[in-house]
């Protein structure tokens, strides 16, 4: 008995053993996981740390003059703005009331702003022993790591990763890279658009159905990435079916491919639908907007301000730099068509694009709107990288002064939004 005792016992421990070594194996669904995101990271680091300096930079800037301007620095980058009815939503919710900044658009006023950035602030207010705003500066800053890093993701896979370095770079000193460094929307945004078109471009459909719809619930222009997935998605169906070829759209990656076209759309749908009902007019969203001084002209708007900065004065900064950043977007799109871009980025930044050209009112923040569409900052990216060592660091270092003074212009002097 003592004999079948001691056979026993060894050959147990040693499967008891294996089993607990095994949950962490690299063999697991986690382990496997672990090991893309470890690899995805070692890659992406150099891009990484070039956006955390450049931000650094800008925020370090209106650090410096915070004071002399009579404002502390937790209060630029928090608690001003947009900042101030997110973080009402999340300390209060939609229906309570907010007559200080709502005494124009009605009851209904903070429907305006998407629900997800709230609700984050909301819920990591729960568990962390920071005042609102810190959470929500917090959130944001996270959420631009992230969305550089996806920057990266994109345009390493269709440029080469020295192109994907330049364009978070790029990203980083855009002309309102100020507003990725505040406690705002287009940060978090910005990241689930990027990861979302990562995963359509590699073909992950389910993930970039979830991240779409995400998306939808974060901004009203969510509707750009989700045309560009729900469209890529279907076209990559329709491709497979007309070749019919056996392993061309086998029934799993069919229903992904589905699955996504019918996820995307959700959430953005869902808020316009909420916002209707609460208003009691399928249309309460855009009526909302139309109180706040949003609507949208096809352009005829963007065009006159533009003629103005030729016919009259005086003239601001904020208005040219506004003005000198739709044009070069115009341009830059019509050169990503030239070389080709990904279909569903080309949808993206188109949607993006027309969104922001297309919009009556609101000339200062054009700049900012137009801030998620990095897809444009792809051949300038091509073509820094391809430049000698010598003068790509030449230009990225001259944008990043520019970039830096702007930033520092659009927090201390300039007495509107960003």
């Amino acid at each position: 008995m003592s004999g079948l005792q001691t056979s026993t016992t060894p050959a147990a421990r040693p499967r008891a053993g294996h089993g607990r070594r095994r949950a962490h194996s690299p063999g697991t669904p986690a382990g496997r996981f672990v090991g893309r995101v470890g690899r995805a990271l070692s890659r992406a680091w150099p891009a990484l740390a070039v956006y955390a300096l450049v931000r650094f930079l800008g925020v370090a800037a209106v650090a410096a003059r915070a004071d002399d301007a009579g404002t502390g620095l937790g209060t630029l980058l928090a608690s001003r703005f947009d900042t101030v009815y997110y973080v009402h939503i999340a300390q209060y919710g939609y229906a309570a009331p907010m007559a200080e900044g709502c005494s124009v658009q009605g009851p209904l006023c903070k429907y305006a702003f998407f629900p997800l950035y709230p609700a984050l602030i909301r819920g990591a207010s729960e568990v962390l022993p920071l005042p609102v705003t810190t959470v929500a500066w917090g959130i944001s800053i996270a959420g631009s790591l992230l969305a550089a890093w996806g920057i990266f993701a994109v345009v390493e896979r269709l440029a080469g990763r020295r192109a994907g370095v330049v364009a978070t770079a790029l990203w980083g000193i855009a002309p309102h890279a100020m507003v990725e460094s505040m406690a705002y929307t287009e940060p978090v945004f910005t990241a689930l658009c990027a990861w979302a078109l990562f995963a359509a471009v590699t073909r992950r459909w389910v993930y970039a159905g979830v991240l779409a719809s995400l998306a939808g619930l974060t901004r009203p222009s969510g509707s750009a990435v989700v045309a560009a997935v729900v469209l890529t998605a279907l076209w990559t169906l329709l491709v497979a079916r007309r070749r019919r070829e056996p392993d061309a759209a086998p029934p799993d990656r069919t229903a992904s491919l589905l699955a996504a076209v019918v996820v995307a759309p959700l959430g953005w749908f869902a808020w316009f639908g909420w916002v209707g009902y609460r208003a009691g007019d399928w249309r309460g969203y855009f009526q909302l907007q139309e109180r706040w001084g949003s609507t949208f002209d096809g352009g005829g708007f963007t065009f006159h301000r533009i003629a103005e900065i030729f016919l009259k004065m005086p003239l601001n900064l904020n208005t040219a730099v506004g003005a000198a950043t739709v044009i070069a977007a115009v341009v830059m799109f019509v050169v990503c068509v030239q070389q080709r871009t990904h279909p569903a980025l080309l949808i993206y930044a188109g949607i993006l694009l027309l969104i922001a050209v297309g919009g009556a009112g609101y000339f200062h923040s054009k700049a900012r709107f137009l801030l998620p569409a990095f897809p444009l900052l792809i051949p300038a990216a091509r073509a820094l990288a391809a430049a000698r060592p010598a003068v790509m660091c030449t230009l990225l270092g001259a944008g990043t002064l520019l970039s830096t003074a702007y930033g520092t212009y659009l927090m201390l002097v300039w007495r509107f939004s960003p």
